[in-house]
């Protein structure tokens, strides 16, 4: 039964350990918070993951419904998206939009980060370390139910521990709401298979390899969170033109993604490589970000370490599984 369980259970603790600690906005010291941040974080991507295993769906469809999760907390739970004081940051002053009262720049990346880094990445890492069971359900029915009720729980007590929570205007419970449903549905009403499935490859052309795929996740995901400087050093750059870069720049990893997995050779190797590379650029940023709760430079230094090392490790066997299943299919494949 454990053997059955083990990925989902490394799944529930991955996502937290990946989307808070990797991340660099918690020290080890908070690991025992687990207990509080995995029904939240691991019961989302595993009832995410879940989903899209049952109905057949690819891996856009996981990132949409990371982007439900996404609005979810932190509009509703946090409500960091329309809370001007958030953590004393004022994180909505730069490129505030007074109709919905959000900031532009907080609600790109915000939404982003937890869609790939909080569920995307840590879904794709848990299938490709146990690659053989990558298409197949990990839990019955009495799982679902368990991991439902505990991801409802999690919601739960992360909003009881948001102090004075602003009040929500219809408007921004209406957006909020308005932009759960259509991503769940727009999730749901995708074609059964993953971009690149073997009937929609239209050219001869050979996909890049897996290490240039990496590399791009690695490059496009520091991009991403370097454009944060431009917000941290108060430097003259409008908001508008951060926020037009940020979408830019995923709308670009989106459509060479979309046209690299419509060439052979496209597979399991190439998608755990992009998200290896999202995953190392969780570790570098580990090391500049300053953690939310006090914490010594020795004790936040050692942290970041030891998580970076994981990662290192994880994403080494979940490569060496993948690339032993890659042979062996080959093996098959040749008469």
């Amino acid at each position: 039964m454990w053997k059955r369980l083990a990925p989902a259970a490394g799944l529930f603790f991955l996502a937290p350990l990946v989307g808070e600690f990797l991340l660099g906005n918690l020290p080890i010291t908070m690991l025992p918070a687990l207990v509080a941040l995995a029904p939240m974080y691991g019961g989302a991507a595993l009832l995410i993951r879940e989903i899209v295993r049952r109905r057949g769906l690819g891996r856009p469809a996981v990132l949409l419904l990371g982007l439900a999760f996404a609005v979810i907390q932190e509009a509703f739970v946090t409500r960091s998206l329309f809370d001007p004081d958030y953590a004393g940051l004022r994180l909505l002053d730069y490129g505030y939009v007074p109709g919905l009262g959000i900031g532009a720049w907080w609600t790109v990346l915000v939404l982003v980060l937890h869609a790939v880094w909080s569920i995307a990445v840590p879904v794709a890492l848990a299938e490709s370390l146990t690659v053989s069971r990558r298409e197949t359900p990990w839990l019955g029915r009495p799982g679902l139910v368990v991991t439902t009720v505990l991801f409802v729980a999690g919601l739960a007590l992360s909003a009881s521990t948001v102090e004075a929570p602003p009040a929500l205007s219809p408007v921004q419970i209406g957006v909020a709401a308005s932009a759960v449903l259509l991503a769940i549905g727009v999730a749901l009403r995708r074609p059964a298979r993953d971009l690149g499935h073997a009937r929609d490859r239209r050219s001869g052309a050979a996909a890049p390899s897996p290490w240039a795929v990496g590399l791009v996740g690695l490059l496009s995901g520091s991009a991403f969170w370097l454009g944060g400087l431009f917000v941290d050093a108060d430097l003259a750059v409008p908001a508008p033109a951060l926020v037009a870069a940020y979408l830019a720049l995923v709308a670009a990893v989106a459509a060479g993604v979309a046209h690299w997995s419509r060439r052979e050779g496209w597979g399991e190797p190439h998608r755990l490589a992009l998200a290896g590379g999202a995953l190392l650029t969780y570790a570098w940023h580990g090391f500049v970000q300053p953690p939310a709760v006090e914490a010594s430079a020795a004790v936040d230094l050692a942290g970041d370490v030891v998580f970076a090392l994981a990662a290192v490790v994880l994403l080494s066997v979940a490569a060496t599984r993948v690339r032993r299943i890659s042979v062996q299919a080959l093996r098959i494949d040749v008469p």
